[in-house]
C-alpha cells in the first residue's frame, strides 16, 4: 500500500534551485534509502516531506502522505501531522534535546501535544516506548537528563520521542554518523523492528553504502539535487547504471596509495599510562572511590607511522587523547613525546605541545566563525618561542599543501564546505611542522567521496613530511585503508594490537571480532539479502 508519494517535486530557496523535479514512493512497512554527496538535497528532501523549510522557499509539485497533499496544507495542518503521522530522527541528537528536560518529559511533550492524555498517562507510555527502544526503567528512569546518558543512548531517545505516536512515516536523517560500529548496528536493528512491527514507512538519509546496503528496501541517488538512479536496494547496487552510482561505490572503498617503509624512531611512547577519576562517596564518612578510564595503556608510535586506535564510546580514547595532548594529567604511567617525558607530577610544556597538533571530527565547531582563515590557521604560532615573520607566507603554504589557494585566507570559515573545511583544519595542524597529528574523528561526517579525497590528502602528507598519525576513528573501513598498525581498545585497556591488515584477516580477541562483524560491508550485505531473497 502507498504510503508516501512524492511527484515533480521542486524547491528553490530566494530564488536558487535546490530540488528538481524528485519522485519516489514509500510504501507502508518499507525502507527508503536516500543517498547522495553533501549538497545533494538529501536533507530538503526531507525537510520538505515534514514542512520544516527556512524562509524565502518555494515548492512546487505534490507530496502525498496517506491521500493528502502536504505542500497544499496550512502551518496548521502541518503542525497536527508533525510527530503524529510523521515522525523525524534528526543526525545529532544532543542538540534535537532539550538539555533542561528530563527524557520523560520530552517523550511525553509529544503524547500532550497532540492528544489530550493527562501527564501522568503520559509519561506512562514514555516509559514503555522508551523500553521499546532498549532504554529499561531501572537502568534509565524517566527523570534523567540527556547530558547523562552516551551518543547511542541519546539517540534511542530521539527515536522514542518519534515513534511515541506511532507514526505512519519515520524520516531518520543520517541518524547512526556519529555512533560506534556497535551502536550504529543496535539502532539500525531498532529502526528495523519497528518498521516491522508499526507498519510504518521509513525514509534513512545516510552517505554511508554499507547502511543503506544491508537495511533498505528501495534506494534513490540524489545528486545536485536531482535522483539520478531509483530502484531496489540490491538490483541498483549490483548493475551500478549510473556514472555517479559507480563513483560513490568507489569512492567507499578507497584506499589511497601509501610507501610502507618506515622509521624505527619513536615519536610518541606510552608507558603503563592510567586516567582515574573520582567518583562520590556512597556513605557520609566513606573514602571516595574512583573509576579507571584508562588501564595500563603502553604502545609506541614511530616516524612516518600511521597508527589506528579504535573501540566502542566510552572505552577511553577520548580520555588517552586528552592525557596525550596534555589537556588532561594522567594518574601513573609516562608519556614522551619527541623523546621528552611527560608524567602525572608535570605538565605539557609549550615546547613539547608543539611537536603534536589534532584535527577535530567538526571542523565548522572547532573554529572560531568570526575570524578570518588566516588567523584561524596560524593559531598555532602562539606554541613557538618567537612568532615567524613570514607568517603569511606560511599560511599560504600551508593552505598550498592542503590543495586549497592563497586567497582563501581571506575568507571566512562559513564559506567553505565541510570538505573544506576540514582541509583548513589540516592546514592549520600542518602550520607549525609538527611530528605527531592526532586526527579524532577526522572523516566520520564526511560523505564518501570527499572522506576518499581527504584520506588521500592524508595519506600524500604522511609520505611528503614524514608524518606519525594517531588515527581515532569508530569507521573500520577507514582504519583499515589509512593505518600500518591498529590498537583495540576496551574498558580503558588496549585488548589487540598488530599490523592493520593482520588484524582486520585474523583477528583473536572476541571483541575485536565483535567489532569487525557489526561493521556495514556492501558485498556481505548484497550477498545475504540476495541468498534471502530480498
Amino acid at each position: 500500500m502507498t504510503l508516501l508519494h512524492v511527484e515533480n517535486l521542486s524547491l528553490s530557496i530566494n530564488d536558487t534551485p535546490i530540488l528538481n523535479n524528485v519522485n519516489f514512493t514509500i510504501n507502508s512497512g518499507e525502507i527508503l534509502g536516500l543517498i547522495g554527496e553533501s549538497g545533494s538535497g538529501k536533507s530538503m528532501t526531507a525537510l520538505s516531506t515534514i514542512g520544516l523549510l527556512p524562509h524565502g522557499s518555494s515548492t512546487s509539485g505534490a507530496i502525498i502522505l496517506d491521500g493528502n497533499d502536504l505542500v497544499q496544507l496550512s502551518e496548521k495542518d502541518l503542525c497536527d501531522i508533525r510527530g503524529d503521522d510523521i515522525g523525524m530522527v534528526f543526525q545529532e541528537p544532543m542538540t534535537a534535546l532539550n538539555p533542561v528536560q528530563t527524557i520523560g518529559d520530552q517523550v511525553a511533550e509529544t503524547l500532550r501535544i497532540h492528544t489530550k492524555t493527562s501527564r501522568r498517562d503520559a509519561l506512562k507510555i514514555a516509559r514503555d516506548t522508551l523500553n521499546r527502544v532498549g532504554l529499561p526503567a531501572d537502568q534509565f528512569p524517566l527523570t534523567r537528563y540527556p547530558h547523562e546518558l552516551s551518543g547511542g543512548q541519546r539517540q534511542r531517545v530521539v527515536i522514542a520521542m518519534a515513534i511515541a505516536l506511532r507514526p505512519k512515516l519515520l524520516i531518520a536523517d543520517e541518524p547512526t554518523t556519529a555512533l560506534d560500529v556497535t551502536t550504529q548496528a543496535q539502532i539500525l536493528d531498532l529502526l528495523k523492528s519497528l518498521v516491522d512491527e508499526f507498519d510504518m514507512g521509513l525514509m534513512l538519509i545516510t552517505h554511508d553504502l554499507g547502511v543503506v546496503a544491508g537495511i533498505a528496501d528501495h534506494v534513490a541517488i540524489m545528486r545536485k539535487g536531482e535522483i539520478v538512479e531509483a530502484g531496489p536496494t540490491v538490483q541498483v547496487f549490483q548493475e551500478l547504471n549510473h556514472p555517479y552510482t559507480r563513483a560513490l561505490f568507489d569512492a567507499s572503498s578507497h584506499i589511497p596509495d601509501r610507501k610502507t617503509a618506515r622509521a624505527d624512531t619513536p615519536v610518541l611512547k606510552l608507558d603503563n599510562v592510567t586516567r582515574d577519576y573520582p567518583t562520590p562517596r556512597r556513605t557520609l564518612f566513606g573514602k571516595p572511590g574512583y573509576f579507571r578510564a584508562v588501564d595500563g595503556v603502553s604502545f609506541t608510535l614511530n616516524r612516518g607511522e600511521n597508527l589506528g586506535l579504535v573501540g566502542e564510546s566510552g572505552c577511553g580514547k577520548s580520555t588517552l587523547t586528552r592525557a596525550i595532548l596534555g589537556l588532561d594529567p594522567i594518574t601513573s604511567g609516562t608519556i614522551e613525546v619527541h623523546g621528552q617525558k611527560i608524567t602525572s607530577q608535570t605538565t605539557t610544556a609549550r615546547h613539547i605541545r608543539r611537536h603534536m597538533q589534532v584535527v577535530f571530527q567538526d571542523p565548522y565547531s572547532s573554529f572560531n566563525p568570526r575570524h578570518k582563515v588566516a588567523r584561524l590557521v596560524s593559531e598555532p604560532f602562539h606554541l613557538l618561542d618567537t612568532p615567524p615573520a613570514d607568517a603569511r607566507k606560511r599560511i599560504d603554504a600551508a593552505l598550498a599543501q592542503v590543495g586549497l589557494n592563497a586567497s582563501d585566507a581571506d575568507k571566512y570559515i562559513h564559506e567553505f564546505s565541510g570538505g573544506q573545511r576540514q582541509r583548513i583544519a589540516i592546514a592549520r595542524a600542518l602550520i607549525i611542522e609538527p611530528d605527531l597529528i592526532i586526527l579524532d574523528e577526522a572523516v566520520s561526517a564526511l560523505d564518501v567521496s570527499i572522506r576518499a579525497q581527504i584520506l588521500d590528502l592524508l595519506a600524500d602528507l604522511s609520505d611528503r613530511l614524514d608524518l606519525s598519525y594517531l588515527f581515532i576513528s569508530h569507521d573500520l573501513s577507514v582504519v583499515r585503508a589509512i593505518t600500518d598498525r591498529v590498537l583495540i581498545m576496551k574498558a580503558g585497556k588496549i585488548v589487540e594490537q598488530g599490523p592493520t591488515e593482520e588484524i582486520f584477516q585474523n583477528p583473536t580477541q572476541l571483541y575485536t571480532k565483535q567489532l569487525i562483524a557489526a561493521a556495514p560491508n556492501i558485498d556481505l550485505a548484497l550477498e545475504k539479502r540476495e541468498h534471502a531473497g530480498v
